[in-house]
């Protein structure tokens, strides 16, 4: 694995552990690309980091701030080296379960580090079941600056995330095994549009 492009481009990363599902150069290339110009002096939240190739990348390419957070103890060990390698400001790994953590904050909490954010990268493991992924990205809206774009990253037959009405998601695009879907933050949302939910397309 390497960062693709931007300032730390060609910098090789670690692998994580057995178990973990690093997103491939190739997909980071095509989400990158497609999100353009918007990473330049973004806030990022890449909620279950792994390896840190999503929330690295972005930070490589223009990215102001990353808040990288994972929970195992052995993947945090690659995470954190994987950050020193790289060698950029505005990396901050956060050991905690980005679901609760989200959740936390979402109903009073304390607010994850670097929030609200532009960005957020999600790429849960497959098996995540579908009713939480759910819950998460409604308790992510009160987190998002207007505009905001949230990329999951899905197994490509598995259904499309219940997005909740104040996410309005794009066309889904597939790499192969994966498919990633993105939704923007409406211009009009609020925290109560979080209620509602509607399937991607």
């Amino acid at each position: 694995m390497r960062i693709v492009a931007g300032a730390a481009r060609g910098r090789r990363l670690a692998s994580p552990p057995e178990g973990v599902r690093p997103t491939g150069d190739r997909v980071r290339e095509a989400l990158f690309a497609s999100l353009g110009p918007t990473l330049s002096g973004a806030a990022v939240l890449d909620a279950f980091a792994g390896s840190g190739a999503l929330g690295l990348e972005a930070l490589s390419r223009g990215a102001a701030h990353v808040t990288l957070v994972e929970r195992d103890r052995r993947t945090l060990e690659v995470l954190r080296g994987n950050v020193a390698r790289v060698g950029l400001a505005g990396a901050e790994v956060v050991a905690a379960d980005a679901v609760r953590l989200v959740r936390d904050a979402a109903g009073g909490g304390v607010v994850p580090a670097g929030a609200p954010y532009d960005l957020v990268l999600l790429d849960p493991p497959y098996a995540t079941d579908e009713d939480v992924l759910a819950g998460l990205l409604a308790d992510l809206v009160p987190l998002l600056t207007p505009g905001a774009r949230v990329v999951v990253e899905r197994a490509a037959e598995a259904p499309p995330p219940r997005w909740p009405a104040a996410l309005r998601p794009d066309e889904p695009r597939r790499y192969g095994a994966t498919r990633l879907h993105r939704a923007a933050l409406a211009a009009d949302a609020t925290a109560d549009a979080a209620d509602g939910t509607t399937e991607g397309t």
